[in-house]
């Protein structure tokens, strides 16, 4: 954790609605005039689009059919607590990027699914935001978590996880219900040992539950609607929250224990302004004061 140079980090599995949360950041960060150094999770991955494809296959012939990019042998875990590290002791570090699609791929003059090179973070920042797998693990030799002045989990129920997933997969990305199901599969030993114990290490997690019959994630037709769900909201520490002007603010809203704020789907977005803002200001006030 660095008072000069903090960090936030919004951590969740692919398909979760982690870039839901980072929309949000970027509307307090834009309002409040902050320079923020984005870190996208899968530039931290240890293997391109091809190398993954090609260890999976080496990895499933040796008898392993659970490697994913959730487990920590597909990643780059110890360089990414350097990044937070040297940022947080320096305002520095080394980051790439991870080239998604041919938009991306093209201003590098790299193929899709390739990383840029290595390059030190430029200029001046306020803060560093990251987004992915990964901003709250944990295990003998790496504490990522610990590096993290705020750290957000977001964590739908898990049919809802998986509906996200199969309707994004297989209409945004042309892969059919089959795969899909295959790297959810995959990536379920990973899911239970790896992301979970994360969402125990944040500071606030956010978990969408769907009001309608999610029972066979499988066969549904529509993503269910923010106005089809509720969100749960859980402060590891509630001190200082001001949770009856949320729930007054927040039509609808409602406390079910001491910690915890339930909204209406609808509120999430209005529930991370009102929520996050105050803790931004509040870092960048210590900032300013270090």
């Amino acid at each position: 954790m660095s008072v000069k140079h903090p960090i936030i980090a919004i951590t969740g599995s692919s398909g979760a609605g982690t870039s839901t949360v980072m929309q949000s950041f970027q509307h307090i960060f834009r309002r409040e005039k902050l320079n923020a150094q984005i870190v996208e999770g899968d530039s931290f991955h240890r293997y391109d689009r091809q190398a993954m494809r090609a260890e999976m296959k080496s990895q499933e012939a040796a008898g392993n059919r659970n490697f994913s990019h959730f487990g920590p042998e597909a990643n780059l875990l110890e360089e990414l607590q350097q990044l937070f590290i040297d940022y947080g002791a320096t305002g520095g570090g080394k980051v790439r990027k991870y080239l998604h699609d041919a938009g991306e791929a093209a201003p590098w003059k790299q193929d899709p699914g390739t990383f840029t090179p290595w390059q030190e973070v430029q200029g001046e920042t306020d803060l560093m935001f990251y987004e992915g797998l990964h901003g709250a693990y944990a295990d003998e030799r790496i504490d990522i978590a610990r590096q993290v002045d705020l750290c957000v989990g977001v964590v739908p129920i898990i049919n809802l996880e998986w509906i996200q997933k199969l309707h994004r997969d297989q209409k945004m990305r042309g892969y059919s219900q089959e795969a899909v199901t295959d790297t959810i599969l995959r990536r379920m030993p990973d899911y239970v040992s790896h992301l979970c114990p994360q969402f125990g290490r944040t500071h606030v997690n956010f978990q969408r539950v769907p009001i309608v019959d999610t029972s066979n994630p499988f066969i549904a037709r529509d993503i269910p609607s923010a106005d089809e769900s509720m969100v749960v909201i859980r402060f590891a520490d509630p001190k200082g929250i001001d949770f009856q002007y949320l729930v007054d603010i927040l039509h609808g809203g409602m406390m079910t224990r001491p910690n915890t704020l339930v909204v209406p789907g609808g509120k999430m977005g209005l529930a991370m302004q009102m929520i996050f803002t105050p803790m931004v200001l509040r870092l960048m006030d210590q900032k300013r004061r270090a």
